[in-house]
């Protein structure tokens, strides 16, 4: 018979999980897995199979209220070693789990307060009056809560947004858009701060002038139109070298009205073979104001002119790109005399005609003209600095000719954070190959349901012709591996569908960057205030316990995605802290792995396979589908590599255990030697570049390190923390020395040395923590601080770590808030390249148009669903993938070595 918790319980189980998304509407905190008694080891992310398997993960220790029970056994050592083989196991570098927040029931009972926090049956015993319904209607208010919303329902709302903004977009690309965002990059815009224009629905590019060379090289420009025109030709020149010589022809034709004169100019360009223009930009209306005072004879007359000149500006569009300037507003208070009859009226009337015309308003065909009339945009904001209020300040001409750039060469450069303009680029054969193994898996999947289902009538229809009693319903038999698999993929499938239409077609628009201090400082506040506010008991109080890990990796996580999204890489100080996080990562890194090898000796390949897939899997399949090199999602591999550093240092001969060390107290000093020499590797690969770079460009290495043709970025990145996880093995290697010794307090109440020992070293912890700050933020050079940072950086983590644990009441609770997003952290952090961020991290993912706040909502709301469900995807499918038998096991790793090699040749023939 199945059972139910009681829904005050249930929400209980989940409170602290369900409140943050009421507030925020962040992410799905309430988790159905708590739904449903006694499955949690089965139903999250991290069951008994796999607790042991992720990065630095271990397993749980054994738990009455979990659904895997660990047999105790001492096979070496004191109590106190058995009992740090269980916390360090728990301990990880690196989030391959998405459990919910533990039980409060596993926490200590605690006082029972009066409302609202007591139990219903509570709340009549010790509230009275008001309180008391205060508090029946805040357990009501939890239980309606906890009973409709769940990680399944907050999923299914996040495929309905998809697949509803899919549709808006779709249609909004079909009947408004045009040709694309080019018409948008030249017709609609607004500035993010000052002097930085955002384009509609699309990321403009800031050229530099070897980038401007290189796409002008052997082209022909023409500039035609008058003394406003001129000053867009300068600033043009000077965007291609501000010496002003020659790179490309440019030529600028003084033309200030639009008459016989000017066509006839548009005629010699069509018909001149010899020197063909690449693109003409032409415009006038100002003059043609002024020498006839303003009349209404000279609108008339510029109409006839205009649509004399027209028809020849379509002949040159045949062979050039033609772009027409609007007029762009003037400021009327710092006109001359001689100008004062050049209103913003009378222009914006000039515009109306040469618009209506050009745009075939009056003819039966589209023009092919391109009207270009976001330099009016640019100028209602900025004209006032204008020095006679005629011609254009210097930042409105500068952001017109950049302009310019991207509508030209966008298509020609093809820069990654410059995707106006930009068409969809065609699919790979390693991209179509992928597209159909996921179809593929989908069909298989709906004709195996169809087929199940078919048989299960079938199967009762027999029964009811045979006579035979129905017999009550039971469970639905468990599906097999293959149904699971299939399942996995389709879904899967869906997923990385959503990645390349976010991130690769024009579908969704994208945003530029831009930093300001409220646009971080402001979300970490916030984040700060929610994380403190939830907080329960952790099960146990030892150092970096388990709980508490995955709080460390939830808020650095947090922090590192806000610090992503707000662009504030481009503000030292702030730059340089946030890497002391990723240095901080890796610490875990040595720290959880170190831990797991010492105590529990396990080189197993099949320990090696599992961490390796879980830690790898998302990024193979996004280089796939998404056409990027390994090394562009650097941290992986980062990680991944230091995995298997620390393996080879703990597996090489002699293998020096904890077991081994307690039988003789020698072998420490082995392991020091040992951990000696690893240092000593380290070192001597980050002095000698010419060696790193040899070593890593060896066939097949320089398949997985190489980016952009070279090692170069992969020596940076793994130069720049080198120490971080030799810090953390050694940090490893002292606790649990101090802790075989019993020089530790661990109790939940105790502090984590005598009282004289640990306020001395939390004094200078905060001290340290501090000066580093101090020091971080004074930064004045980025390459000297980056060549100081791995040696010190330790100091910074190393103060956090006491300071977070010295004290025992700190050490004996934990974030739920946080350590929910650490349990995701790895997929949270390469799913942003894509389904966040923008253009491989450089913009914004915008999925609905000028509301950004609304807009970072919805798209976090769906990108952090879909990190969740990936970390299911990729534990369902290690555990498929990699069987514990060792045969089988052999015999799945060859196959993925042939799936390897089968890509290498489909890549070098891509490449030919």
């Amino acid at each position: 018979m199945q059972r139910y918790h009681k829904p005050t319980e249930t929400f209980e189980s989940v409170r602290s999980t369900i409140q943050p998304i009421a507030m925020s509407a962040l992410v799905p905190m309430s988790l159905e897995e708590q739904q449903i008694p006694d499955m949690r080891g089965t139903l999250s992310r991290s069951g008994s199979s796999s607790r042991d398997v992720g990065e630095g993960q271990n397993p749980e220790p054994p738990s009455p209220s979990s659904g895997r029970g660990i047999k105790k056994r001492r096979e070496s050592g004191s109590e106190e070693e058995q009992s740090a083989l269980v916390s360090f196991e728990e301990s990880s570098s690196s989030s391959l789990t998405a459990d919910p927040p533990p039980h409060p029931s596993s926490s200590p009972p605690s006082q029972p307060q009066c409302c609202p926090s007591a139990p219903g049956s509570s709340v009549a015993r010790c509230c009275h009056g008001g309180a008391k319904m205060a508090a029946l209607a805040y357990n009501l208010g939890k239980r309606e809560i906890n009973q409709h919303f769940s990680v399944r329902n907050a999923k299914a709302l996040a495929l309905a947004a998809v697949l509803l903004l899919s549709v808006c977009h779709a249609v909004s690309w079909g009947f408004f858009r045009g040709e694309g965002t080019c018409e948008y990059l030249i017709s609609s815009g607004r500035f993010l701060g000052e002097n930085v224009w955002q384009p509609y629905s699309c990321m403009m590019h800031k050229y530099k002038s070897s980038e401007a060379k290189s796409c002008f090289a052997e082209q022909h420009v023409t500039f035609v139109g008058d003394s406003r025109i001129r000053q867009l030709f300068y600033a043009f020149v000077k965007i291609l070298t501000p010496q002003y010589k020659e790179e490309g022809n440019k030529d600028f034709l003084w033309h200030p009205e639009v008459n016989n004169s000017m066509k006839q100019a548009f005629q010699s360009l069509s018909e001149n073979d010899i020197s063909k223009s690449t693109m003409v930009i032409a415009g006038a209306a100002t003059w043609s104001i002024k020498i006839n005072n303003g009349s209404r004879e000279s609108l008339a007359q510029y109409k006839v002119n205009m649509t004399a000149v027209a028809p020849v500006l379509e002949n040159l569009a045949e062979v050039s790109q033609v772009y027409w300037f609007l007029q762009d507003p003037v400021y009327e208070p710092l006109l001359s005399e001689s100008r004062k009859m050049i209103t913003n009226d009378r222009i914006d009337a000039y515009n109306d005609i040469a618009a209506g015309i050009l745009n075939g308003t009056t003819r039966k065909s589209q023009s092919k003209v391109n009207i270009f009339s976001v330099s009016r945009l640019i100028s209602e904001e900025i004209i006032s600095k204008s020095f006679d209020g005629l011609h254009l300040p210097e930042p409105s001409k500068d952001i017109s000719a950049m302009v310019l750039m991207n509508a030209f060469c966008n298509k020609i450069v093809n820069p990654i954070d410059g995707s106006c303009c930009q068409p969809t680029p065609s699919l790979t054969i390693i991209q179509k190959l992928a597209a159909c193994f996921f179809i593929f898996a989908m069909i298989a999947f709906v004709l195996i349901i169809v087929q199940r289902n078919k048989h299960r009538r079938n199967k009762q229809c027999n029964d009811i012709e045979s006579g035979e009693e129905k017999k009550p319903a039971t469970a639905t038999p468990a599906a097999s591996s293959l149904e699971n698999l299939l399942f996995s993929l389709s879904k899967l499938g869906l997923i990385m569908a959503y990645f390349y239409f976010c991130d690769r077609a024009n579908l969704f628009m994208k945003e530029n960057k831009f930093y300001t201090h409220s646009s971080f400082f402001i979300p970490i506040i916030y984040i700060l205030v929610l994380g403190l506010f939830y907080n329960e008991n952790t099960k146990e109080a030892k150092l970096l316990n388990r709980e508490q890990t995955d709080e460390w990796k939830g808020w650095m996580q947090l922090v590192i995605l806000i610090y992503h999204i707000s662009g504030a890489s481009s503000f030292l100080p702030v730059y340089m802290h946030v890497r002391v996080l990723v240095a901080a990562y890796l610490f875990q890194t040595g720290y959880g792995h170190f831990s797991y090898f010492w105590l529990k000796g396990d080189f197993g390949i099949y320990r090696i396979s599992q961490v390796v897939f879980r830690l790898n899997f998302l990024v193979v399949v996004l280089c796939i589908v998404m056409d990027r090199p390994y090394q562009f999602y650097y941290f992986v591999p980062l990680v991944t590599f230091w995995f298997m550093f620390i393996y080879a240092t703990m597996a090489f001969w002699p293998q020096i255990l904890q077991k081994t060390a307690n039988a003789n107290s020698l072998w420490n000093v082995g392991l020091i030697l040992k951990l000696s020499s690893a240092l000593l590797c380290i070192v001597f690969l980050s002095y000698s570049q010419g060696a790193f770079e040899n070593l890593f460009s060896l066939w097949p290495l320089s398949k997985l390190f190489e980016l952009n043709g070279n090692v170069y970025e992969w020596w940076f990145r793994w130069k720049l923390d080198r120490f971080a996880v030799f810090h953390g093995m050694l940090f490893a290697f002292i606790y649990l020395l101090l802790q075989k010794h019993q020089m530790l307090f661990e109790g939940k109440t105790e502090a984590l040395f005598s009282t004289k020992v640990s306020s001395v070293l939390l004094f200078f912890s905060v001290v340290s923590f501090f000066t580093y700050s101090i020091w971080a933020s004074s930064c004045k050079n980025k390459s000297e601080c980056n060549e100081m940072h791995p040696s010190i950086s330790v100091v910074q983590i190393l103060s956090f770590v006491l300071i977070r644990n010295i004290p025992g009441y700190a050490r004996s609770v934990y974030s739920s808030f946080f350590a929910w997003f650490g349990k995701i952290s790895l997929e949270l952090f390469i799913c942003q390249y894509h389904i966040w961020l923008a253009a491989d991290t450089k913009g914004i993912l915008v999925l609905i148009p000028g509301n950004p706040m609304l807009n970072i909502i919805v798209s976090t709301f769906i990108f952090v669903c879909v990190a969740h469900e990936i970390s299911h995807i990729t534990n369902d499918l290690a555990q498929i993938a990699l069987p514990k038998d060792r045969s089988a096991l052999a015999k799945r790793l060859l196959c993925i070595a042939g799936f390897f090699c089968l890509l290498l040749i489909l890549s070098a023939l891509q490449n030919t």
